[in-house]
């Protein structure tokens, strides 16, 4: 099996999104249903109808995300026959498309995964006050030298890497002020350029603790099961089965660094060469492109993609 399956994280919403695929597929509008039941909210016709603003909103927008993707999981599984136990080698997501991963992969149960989203959602937004952290892509610089600059920048405050994600593209997350001396800090060590992000919080830094415990509560009031895949884990790079295993990288993925260039590197490294984007957006696969080279890298979102891949894989 040469094919992984990965899914995108936040950044990727966009309004509509999901939209064609209900209105093609019964499979996927049985998705956003649940997903809606168990919110006890409309959020389908957010994120199909907007506003913008409100999907944004980092509780809207970890579900919504996950809903898309899992939308279009069903559908491949009764419109082009995936088996992922059989189709994939493994899987793994972005952040919160680390959620959608083991959905897919059956670890996890489709509205528990919208619950436990919706917590860490709001668990991440409230760990920071308003104002108080940052996040910047430091763009141009190779994580060990965006790690220096980071720890040359905190000062006594919080400045992590958040995010390695392949391509000489580090996220550093932490304190406003330590951020902002890592946007300055950066200019002098050879970078192309470095922008301050517009994220509602600073996350996966050490400010995010108090939404590592609540989603450590949280994970132990679900059922967790075995993946049918392996799932290649952010914070470790490296695949895990074990349902305990899972929850302990799922609590220390809101704080620690998701190692995103590592993880596509270790599936490429174990003979994978296909890459398939499952959800909203193309953020990933172009990630893939500067890491993976040689492994092809694909999107599946809508109604089209769904039926290119029937034919790739039926072919």
């Amino acid at each position: 099996m040469t094919r992984a399956f990965i899914f995108p994280g936040q950044g990727s919403q966009t309004v509509g999104m999901g939209k064609a695929l209900a209105e093609a597929f019964p499979q996927a509008k049985a998705v956003f249903d649940e997903v809606d039941e168990a919110l006890s909210q409309k959020l389908s016709t957010l994120m199909w109808e907007g506003p913008a603003e409100e999907l944004t909103l980092t509780a809207n927008t970890q579900p919504a995300l996950m809903a898309v993707s899992l939308a279009a999981i069903r559908v491949l599984e009764a419109e082009a026959g995936l088996d992922l136990k059989q189709h994939a080698a493994y899987v793994a997501g972005h952040s919160l498309g680390e959620y959608s991963a083991l959905a897919a992969a059956g670890s996890l149960s489709i509205s528990d995964t919208a619950r436990l989203l919706r917590i860490r959602g709001n668990a991440m937004q409230n760990a920071v006050p308003v104002g108080q952290g940052a996040m910047a892509a430091l763009l141009g610089l190779e994580y060990d030298a965006a790690l220096e600059v980071a720890r040359e920048a905190a000062q006594g405050e919080v400045c992590d890497a958040a995010n390695d994600n392949g391509g000489a593209q580090v996220v550093v997350s932490g304190h406003k002020s330590a951020v902002e001396r890592a946007v300055a800090i950066v200019q002098t060590k050879g970078a192309k350029r470095a922008v301050m992000l517009a994220v509602s919080a600073p996350f996966h830094c050490a400010l995010m603790q108090p939404a590592a415990d609540a989603m450590r509560e949280a994970l132990d009031r679900v059922t967790v099961n075995a993946p049918a895949v392996p799932v290649v884990a952010n914070v470790e790079a490296a695949p895990i089965t074990d349902p305990s295993a899972i929850r302990d990288a799922l609590v220390r993925q809101v704080t620690g660094t998701v190692r995103w260039r590592e993880s596509v590197a270790y599936i490429a490294s174990q003979g994978v060469d296909s890459f398939y984007e499952v959800g909203s957006g193309k953020v990933l696969t172009g990630l893939v492109k500067r890491i993976a080279a040689g492994a092809s890298s694909a999107a599946i979102g809508g109604p089209d993609d769904i039926a290119a891949f029937k034919a790739s894989l039926n072919g």
